[in-house]
This record gives structure tokens, sequence and C-alpha cells, in this order.
């Protein structure tokens, strides 16, 4: 189990991968949002892919302006720490407002993910 998600975001995240994966969900609302607190990376995953239960969708913004869509390992994501030796973490207040469309056109605007 992966400590960046709890077991109910898996399980919401591994549903909308199924969804996804048959064609029937691709703009989905994110399900959680992972940041490095020293370094300005934020991750907001809306799907797991359920052929391994490590490759999250979402849309990713490493802090360098160019935020896009993508994939990620939850397993990479784990063992990464930033410039101050701090670690990947949830944040426990995230609560989605618009579909990953529309958080990837504001933040194209912005150059950034903004909330």
């Amino acid at each position: 189990m992966n400590p960046l998600i709890t077991d109910e975001q898996r399980a919401r995240l591994l549903a909308n991968g199924e969804a996804r994966a048959a064609g029937h969900a691709t703009d989905l609302l994110p399900v959680v949002r992972l940041f490095t607190p020293d370094a300005h990376a934020t991750w907001l995953l809306a799907s797991l892919d359920p052929a391994d239960g490590d490759t999250a969708h979402g849309l990713i913004d490493l802090g360098i302006g160019m935020p896009t869509l993508g994939t990620v390992k939850l397993s990479d994501l784990a063992s990464i720490v930033g410039p101050h030796r701090q670690p990947v973490m949830r944040d426990r207040y995230f609560q989605p407002t618009r579909l990953l469309s529309e958080y990837l056109r504001l933040a194209e605007d912005n150059g950034s993910i903004t909330d």
C-alpha cells in the first residue's frame, strides 16, 4: 500500500482507471492532490491503471511552467524528496471543484496549478 493515498482514494482512483480503460470516462474530477512542500511540484491525480495499480493519470506540474496531462508511478513519487529532503505529501484538505480539463486550462493560463 502506498502511503501517499488512502485506501478510499485508491479505490476511487482504480474505479476511475477502469472506466477510463473502457473508454467511459475521459474527463474526471481529480481524486487526490500530491505536492512537494519544498520544490513547487504538484500532481492532481484522477485515475489509477487497474493493470498495475501503480500508474496514475492526471495533471502534472513540475514547477517549471509547463503543466501537462500525463502519467506517473506512485512508487516513483514515494521515493522523491525535495531540495530540503522533504518527501511528496498528500494535501489532506484538497476538495476538487472542477474537472481535470478545467484544471489543465487554468494551469496552462497561469503556468502552474493554482489550487
